[in-house]
């Protein structure tokens, strides 16, 4: 019995293409992260902590990626995807090589290098789960995999650090190494993926590539919604980024320092937000869906608040703190990483690709998080990492909920409108 035979059961299918999409995308991390994992004590350039010159590199690096997938994303065809999943990566490790040779401060440049093809990787990696009934699920295991890798990469690069005793400067090179043969099987898994059937067309609305004209059409005709939300998006990003970049600075201040309570954190959020996120596949009526992924993204701002205020109090733990503000951090980041976009485009009918926008909002995400970090060492130096990260999060836990009740109220209206205006042109018919 061939593969694609075997993937036409739905239960195999959901499965196999999950966990070909998770891992696929948990490799990627290890190409990218390792760096987040050492501190460089006692290292800085021209008044700046080293590792924020490398976080800003890297970042800066990331951010122009994704403002370049915006063309190559959406105007990608599906047999080019998995080539230049493997090309973007390769280049991402070729720089961490000419990290570990180039002293420094002269090796900053090629962490920009290393971030500038990784940016791409998963607006292709939508494009192989878009436009699918089991979109939810397999999304949600993509998206479950960038919780989860995060931690896990710090983990191996500071365990490997220990047990090898390999230097700051060669360890993000070496554990990109390590999965390099995972990675090559995971993408192998994604080619055996068949494309979205008819029955998969009429539900979601076919995808397909779109040119310059069919993007800024896009854009304008959700143009208020969509500001909102990139808006409310930019600040999300910019505290994901700053929790996941300096969560070992964030987690010494209040006594941890365990390399496995990486893992652990993320772990236990991955799994949370898998949960959830996968429900949504239950849920047939594109609308009522895109109703009730705004309601986790509202809950989870509250979350991201509520658990601050608590641990201020002492009422919880540090590491329950930290494991619940990621926890209400990716209950709304996540669904704007794929399910929020797949529902509304379903929802309005809309033909299109997923992987454009959601390439064009991490764009704006990252350079917010540039922003984000050039200010903590410019314009607040001299609070500690911690108490920043308190603040951003009442911050974050407020504005952010007001923007995402702005944008859905826009969409709600846009989509009664839609709907008045379809049953009209029936009645006329």
């Amino acid at each position: 019995m061939s593969s694609k035979s075997i993937l036409r059961n739905p239960v195999i299918f959901v499965i196999f293409g999950a966990v070909a999409a998770f891992c696929t995308y948990a490799c990627m991390y290890a190409f990218r992260k390792g760096i987040t994992a050492v501190v460089f004590e006692g290292m800085s350039y021209a008044g700046i902590n080293y590792k924020i010159w490398l976080i800003t590199a890297q970042v800066l690096g990331y951010a122009v990626s994704k403002r370049i997938g915006v063309k190559v994303v959406s105007e990608m065809k599906p047999a080019q995807r998995a080539l230049n999943v493997l090309l973007f990566i390769g280049l991402a490790e070729l720089a961490l090589l000419g990290f570990a040779l180039t002293p420094p401060p002269y090796n900053i440049v090629f962490l920009f290098l290393n971030g500038l093809p990784l940016g791409m990787v998963y607006g292709i990696m939508l494009g192989f789960l878009e436009g699918r009934r089991q979109t939810d699920a397999l999304v949600a295991g993509l998206t479950a995999s960038f919780i989860f890798a995060s931690g896990f990469v710090k983990t191996v690069a500071l365990t490997i650090r220990s047990a090898w005793g390999i230097s700051e400067f060669w360890l993000p090179f070496v554990t990109g190494l390590l999965f390099v043969v995972p990675l090559l099987i995971s993408v192998w898994m994604m080619t055996l993926l068949p494309p979205p059937s008819p029955e998969d067309q009429a539900l979601r609305t076919e995808r397909r590539p779109m040119n310059q004209t069919e993007r800024q059409q896009f854009l304008q005709t959700f143009s208020v919604g969509l500001t909102t939300l990139i808006v409310s998006y930019v600040l999300l990003s910019a505290f994901r980024d700053f929790r996941d970049n300096f969560a070992p600075e964030i987690l010494s201040a209040v006594g941890i320092t365990n390399p496995a309570v990486f893992t652990q954190t993320e772990t236990t959020v991955a799994l949370g937000i898998l949960v959830v996120m996968g429900m949504l596949q239950l849920v047939k009526d594109n609308f009522l869906a895109f109703r009730l992924i705004n309601i986790v993204m509202l809950l989870a701002a509250v979350l991201i608040g509520l658990s601050t205020w608590l641990f201020q109090r002492g009422i919880l733990s540090p590491g329950t703190w930290f494991t619940l503000v990621g926890l209400g951090l990716y209950g709304a980041y996540v669904p704007c990483n794929g399910l929020y976009f797949e529902r509304l485009v379903a929802s309005f009918r809309y033909v299109s690709t997923v992987g454009f926008i959601v390439t064009l909002a991490d764009y704006y995400g990252y350079m917010g998080s540039v922003a984000v970090t050039l200010y903590k060492n410019f314009g607040q130096p001299n609070i500690s990492f911690l108490d920043f990260f308190v603040y951003s999060a009442y911050i974050i836990s407020v504005v952010y909920g007001v923007l995402i009740l702005v944008s859905f109220g826009y969409f709600q209206r846009k989509y009664k409108e839609v709907s008045s205006q379809s049953l009209a042109n029936v009645s006329q018919s």
